[in-house]
């Protein structure tokens, strides 16, 4: 029921934002579709695929290993193995998050699950090796991994307590 109310929320601020365009600039109507289009066509495939990735590994990851490694009583033990997990995933959000959602309907708990989540999206291996070091140089990257690493553990020992 939350995904249907974010999505309405969502067309319903896309409508009134394309209505709000169209009576101030409707000459940038035709480059405002033309970026929505091509949008379109880059991630609905990769919505799809992760969505039927998810599917398939909800099915197939074996319930009583994603239990006993990742479910609630996995302790310290899961939030270690959630944040090796997280670092080492490659891909975006729909390949993450995708793999998070199986592991939920597998039995994982919201400790490791959110571990996972926090690892992936703050100290992602593939994306500091791919983007940051070339990018902005090894310092920087050294920093704000060591910054960013404990992040993923500390919340999912906090997560624990609850």
């Amino acid at each position: 029921m939350n995904i249907l109310i974010g999505t309405v929320l969502l067309w319903g601020l896309a409508a009134l934002l394309f209505r709000r365009l169209q009576m101030t600039m409707p000459e940038a109507l035709p480059v405002v579709l033309a970026r929505a289009k091509s949008t379109i066509f880059f991630m609905v495939p990769r919505i799809f695929v992760g969505l039927v990735g998810a599917g398939f590994m909800a099915e197939l990851l074996p319930l009583d290993h994603i239990e006993r490694l990742f479910g609630e009583n996995a302790g310290v033990a899961g939030i270690f193995l959630a944040t090796l997990a997280g670092l080492a995933t490659p891909g975006g959000p729909f390949v993450a998050l995708a793999i998070g959602a199986a592991a939920l309907k597998a039995g994982a708990g919201w400790p490791a699950l959110m571990t996972y989540v926090t690892a992936w999206s703050a100290v992602n291996l593939n994306r500091a090796i791919a983007y940051e070091l070339p990018l902005m140089g090894r310092r920087f990257l050294l920093i704000r991994s060591a910054i960013s690493l404990p992040m993923p553990l500390i919340l999912g020992c906090v997560m624990l307590l609850f």
